[in-house]
């Protein structure tokens, strides 16, 4: 059994460790990126996903669970059809060396698709009660329990306010082999990465349907995976984000009274590989029940609000003032087509971007996340350091970013050639305007909330990198993707500055070439 430091630890890139490996991809074991249900009844909803005319620049701007001001009341209940949709359905078929392929509302680590998203919900529009799969593949919906299940959500999330009044409250899970096949060991962490661009469109589309939403970290495991029949070696719960709300769950049934299933799987591939650590490193990270739950998220918020975590000690760097536009002028693109042109830049032009779309990418992605372990705080357990290379009026260098001031404070010199070198090698990266690392002391989050803080950690980068897509794509001319790096240069490199603290995302964006 391992704790999340040394999870972290053995999973760092290095080049040395790199040099070493001799680990070869087996395309004939890929396993397929969607789980198939083999007898489970299905529901095909009516009509096509429908979503919301705000700005996407307005919906991932929320830091708190209500939707952003100036969004319409909801004229019903949560669409959970377009809310899977947009969060993680095919969104559009490019024509890729000659053959056509899918592409999913969010990005994902190697475009392996292993987050599922499971809907538990009372009556909402045109479901009725019941525990659902969303299939992305077809878009329609696995039916795995008929009946009114969010009880044992509520007691799972210890009473939290937000799932006991939601029509419908989502389970975000990882399917470990789906992922694993080419990212072995590392997929723990990109369970975190890929479910939170999942959840950031969630996010954004319900605040921008105006539907009250939030992330709920803090939830007891083991009642999830027998309501959802996994199996957590294979696939495992994340997390819970309810939707909507007024709409008050009954008492019962629980989690004692749920009667067990085990729905018949299609095999993902011929010779799935087991790779213990990643279920070991999720099970290390569970809470018992309810009360448990409540206890940890009062713990997290308590010290968050008391900037004790997270935040770095004020240093005399020189600052630069960022000037993001105001929600007048900003791009009205709407979240739903937002979500529609995301890409995944390959190549960037060295043109530099203006400096106002730079900040305002920053501002509306980085403010907070709205979740029940922080409460729209700005800062949370991460932060936020940009290596610029091409922003108008800003010189060349690192910086680390302010978000509650909207200011860069300078940090160092930095080049192209070693902001590819930090990213595996990957000199693309070194070609975008900017490259946004968000880092954590992983030491002090594990001590401080266990290794359940290591999840949050992750997954409050996770979501902010989700954002950053969005915001990127919003404006029209601006492109970017998600890179993985070595983890302890990157560290090195930003020392002493940011002492203690490690990379959890990667996020460069600029000018397409």
């Amino acid at each position: 059994m391992v704790d999340a430091r040394e999870y972290h630890e053995r999973t760092n890139h290095s080049p040395e460790k790199l040099r070493q490996e001799s680990f070869r991809l087996d395309r004939t074991n890929q396993p397929r990126p969607y789980k198939v249900y083999e007898h489970l009844p299905r529901i095909a909803p009516g009509g096509d996903p429908d979503p919301p005319e705000t700005p996407a620049l307005a919906a991932v701007a929320a830091t708190d669970p209500e939707p952003p001001d100036g969004v319409p009341d909801p004229s019903g209940d949560p669409d959970i059809q377009t809310l899977c949709h947009y969060a993680a359905g095919i969104t559009k078929e490019l024509e890729i060396q000659g053959q056509s392929m899918p592409f999913r509302a969010a990005a994902c680590t190697g475009k392996l698709y292993h987050v599922d998203l499971y809907a538990v919900a009372g009556e909402c529009g045109q479901f009725d009660p019941a525990v659902y799969h969303f299939d992305p593949d077809s878009g329609e919906f696995d039916v795995l329990r008929e009946g009114d299940y969010r009880p044992v959500l509520t007691e799972t999330s210890g009473d939290h306010a937000g799932v006991a009044e939601a029509p419908v409250t989502f389970v975000a899970t990882s399917q470990w082999w789906r992922n694993a096949w080419k990212y072995r060991e590392r997929t723990y962490r990109h369970a975190f990465w890929d479910s939170g661009t999942i959840l950031a469109n969630l996010l954004a589309v319900a605040h921008g349907s105006g539907h009250r939403t939030e992330v709920v970290a803090g939830f007891a495991d083991d009642p999830v995976v027998d309501l959802l029949g996994l199996d957590p070696d294979e696939e495992a719960p994340l997390e819970l984000v309810p939707v909507g709300s007024g709409a008050p769950v009954p008492d019962a049934p629980n989690s004692a009274d749920l009667d067990p299933i085990d729905p018949d799987e299609r095999p993902l591939s011929d010779d799935p590989v087991d790779y213990p650590l990643v279920p070991d490193a999720w099970r290390q990270s569970r809470l018992d029940d309810g009360v448990a739950a409540d206890a940890w998220r009062d713990g997290v918020a308590a010290e968050v609000a008391d900037a004790s975590l997270g935040a770095r000690p004020d240093t005399d760097g020189e600052r630069v003032a960022l000037d993001p536009v105001d929600a007048e002028t900003a791009s009205a693109r709407p979240v739903g087509n937002t979500i529609e042109r995301r890409g995944s830049c390959r190549d960037y032009s060295h043109d530099p971007i203006s400096a106002r779309k730079f900040a305002t990418v920053l501002d509306r992605a980085l403010r907070g996340v709205p979740a029940d372990a922080f409460a729209g705080d700005l800062r949370g357990l991460v932060d936020c350091y940009c290596l610029v290379h091409a922003v108008e009026d800003i010189d060349q260098g690192v910086y680390e970013y302010h978000p509650g001031s909207d200011e860069l404070e300078w940090v160092g010199e930095t080049d192209r050639e070693t902001a590819g070198h930090l990213a595996l090698g990957q000199s693309v990266v070194g070609d975008a305007a900017v490259n946004v690392y968000l880092v954590a002391d992983v030491d002090a989050v594990v001590e401080e909330f266990g290794n359940r803080g290591y999840r949050l950690a992750q997954l409050e980068a996770g979501i902010a990198l989700g954002r950053l897509y969005l915001a990127t794509y919003a404006h029209l001319e601006l492109g970017g993707r998600g890179f993985t790096f070595f983890d302890g240069e990157v560290a090195e490199y930003l020392s002493p500055h940011a002492d203690g603290q490690t990379p959890m995302t990667l996020f460069a964006f600029g000018k397409p070439a």
